[in-house]
């Protein structure tokens, strides 16, 4: 009897029987069949291949997500024919164009089917980031459908790094971060930090529209750089329409604007997907102290009885659980709760052990004591390094000399002073060089072993 009833109300709506989530056994690209029957192969963006668990093991995700056990969908991914999908997508209010097409249904299939659970996540996710998403854009005067462009980015992930280096939920490469006042150091990495890398890219999304003045060419200049689609522009013979410059674009950006529409409609439309959104119990109200010394995590940590998970997921732009307050006063976002603990506490904190913790030091001596050498060994190796040279030289001359050296007799030199220079003795002198008594001539050479 239920089975008719899916069928029926399958009738009424306008989808076929009801199937199981297909899964694509390539995990990093799609193809795509055109009217003329050419196969074409796009590059999925980069989140669209994260893992479910990779999801669920953010701090977020695993601290105050759980599954919804109000929702009691079968897990079967509805196929809908092509009107009801461009009927959906022209409802959602929306000033950027979503139009449908063959890759859009693509993309549409994949978050429907293989990604399903990751969207059950995100749902569940959204509850921490799109408020901040939202005024971010909104501040900026941008259309508030943009805030679906970290789905494609990051998967709402804070802690994303992609295989080229962007980071964080807006994906930021370096360069760019730092062109819109992003701090990137050793320790801090402001592209993780959710309100500040929010508000960068609201910001950088409107330098876009100043340029190409059409929504679908932003998003795909946030995807491969105004650049790339300039040369896509001057290849395409000055045409401006994303559809139009398509072929010349790269691979995964072909890919990016039907990504962003099919974000748009499974945020949208998950429910006639039978996807059922994580529930999300909301993490309590936090604050930020200003901190004008190094602090490290586990300090506070231990003092405020938190988890350093914690204080990571609230403060994800310090690289190595530092906070450098000691090159300019750094913001440490805690639970409100425990900010009037931080401040009561502040000098307990600063002395738990910072020995170990904050390990670096500020000054140091050098050593200076003797070497286990002495000079004259050092000037017995020059000799035997000079010797050494010698010997490459073969010769009657070098065979006479072997064993020794001659030095030349100085004005005013007594054998005794020649022996103590050469670390030899006045008895050594005389017997070398066959001298009788002690009176010597300057110029004159003697003989030296």
């Amino acid at each position: 009897m239920k089975q008719t009833l899916v069928l029926i109300a399958a009738a009424i709506i306008g989808f076929s029987t009801p199937v199981l989530a297909q899964s694509d056994d390539n995990e990093t690209e799609i193809t795509v069949t055109n009217a003329e029957g050419k196969k074409e192969i796009i590059d999925l963006p980069e989140a669209m291949t994260s893992e479910y668990d990779s999801l669920l093991s953010v701090y977020n995700s695993r601290t105050y997500l759980k599954i919804n056990t109000d929702c009691n969908m079968p897990d079967v991914n509805p196929v809908y024919s092509k009107e009801v999908y461009k009927e959906r997508l022209a409802r959602i209010p929306s000033v950027i164009e979503l139009p449908y097409n063959d890759v859009v249904q693509k993309f549409i299939d994949r978050y429907s089917g293989r990604l399903r659970r990751s969207v059950s996540i995100m749902l569940g996710a959204q509850n921490f980031y799109m408020p901040t998403f939202e005024e971010a854009l909104e501040s900026y005067g941008l259309p508030l459908e943009l805030k679906y462009l970290p789905v494609i980015e990051s998967a709402l992930n804070p802690n994303a790094v992609s295989r080229v280096g962007a980071t964080g939920l807006w994906q930021f490469m370096l360069s760019t971060g730092k062109q819109y006042g992003l701090e990137v150091n050793s320790l801090v990495d402001e592209r993780r930090d959710p309100v500040r890398a929010s508000y960068a890219a609201a910001h950088y999304l409107r330098d876009l529209y100043k340029i190409f003045g059409d929504w679908n060419l932003v998003i795909a200049a946030y995807n491969c750089g105004p650049d790339n689609i300039n040369k896509a522009i001057h290849r395409s013979n000055g045409a401006t329409d994303y559809w139009q410059i398509y072929p010349y674009l790269p691979k995964e950006t072909r890919g990016y604007v039907p990504a962003f529409i099919a974000a748009n409609y499974i945020m949208n439309y998950y429910c006639d997907h039978n996807i059922c959104p994580m529930q999300a119990d909301l993490p309590g109200k936090t604050d930020t102290v200003v901190v004008s010394r190094d602090v490290h995590f586990e300090q506070v940590a231990k003092v405020l009885g938190m988890e350093i998970g914690q204080i990571q997921q609230l403060n994800p732009q310090y690289r190595r659980n530092i906070v450098n307050g000691s090159t300019r006063p750094m913001a440490l976002r805690l639970p409100a709760t425990l900010v009037g603990k931080f401040i009561d506490n502040e000098d307990s904190i600063y002395a738990y052990r910072p020995d170990v913790l904050l390990a670096k030091r500020t000054e140091v001596d050098v050593n200076e004591d003797a070497p286990s050498y002495s000079r004259r060994s050092s000037s017995s190796s020059r000799s035997k390094s000079s010797s050494s040279r010698n010997s490459r030289h073969k010769g009657k001359k070098g065979k006479k000399n072997k064993g020794g050296r001659n030095v030349t007799i100085r004005q005013g030199d007594t054998l005794s002073e020649i022996a103590k220079r050469n670390g030899t003795t006045v008895k050594k002198l005389k017997k070398l060089n066959k001298i009788s008594g002690s009176s010597i001539r300057a110029g004159k050479k003697l003989r030296i072993k």
